[in-house]
């Protein structure tokens, strides 16, 4: 699939940059033949909570590194080699390494990680800071201006 030209999108915006470089990456992952291994689920767990189960069967802790740098969470599954004698009529478990990458928007964290039966679930929440959460602005006009008591001129 081509890029999409955001040029108008631009003109009327302000600090919109990166979402043009996210809705290209986004574009080009498609393309990526092992795109969907291993496979995964984003869940909504409350209002700034979400989960990410990705399965990772034959896995272990020691196994597996979580990363997050610049926005960009990234999971890697690297399996040690070990020699495996067996004899296979059909191999359908997949023990090949990956790398999956999820763009985290800003302000949301990992608050934490755990395998368990073969799914490694992440937990994420979104915390805005104080200073960016909406405010409400009082309003000074001319009800302040009677609440002061008026100066009377001794004659």
């Amino acid at each position: 699939m081509n890029t999409i030209d955001l040029t108008p999108l631009y003109r009327s915006t302000i600090g919109f940059d990166r979402f043009g470089t996210l809705l290209n990456a986004a574009l080009g992952a498609e393309k990526n033949s092992s795109a969907g291994y291993p496979p995964y689920n984003i869940e909504v767990v409350g209002e700034d909570n979400y989960a990410i189960t990705i399965a990772v069967a034959g896995f272990e802790e020691s196994d597996l590194e979580i990363l997050v740098e610049n926005g960009t969470l990234t999971i890697i599954g690297k399996q040690s080699q070990s020699k495996d004698d067996a004899s296979y009529l059909h191999r359908g478990i997949a023990n090949r390494a990956f790398e999956r990458k999820f763009t985290l928007a800003d302000h949301v964290e990992i608050t934490g990680a755990e395998l368990r039966n073969g799914l490694l679930k992440l937990n994420l929440v979104r915390e805005v800071p104080e200073a960016m959460k909406p405010r409400k602005i009082a309003i000074n006009g001319a009800e302040s201006v009677l609440d002061h008591p008026k100066t009377v001129k001794a004659a």
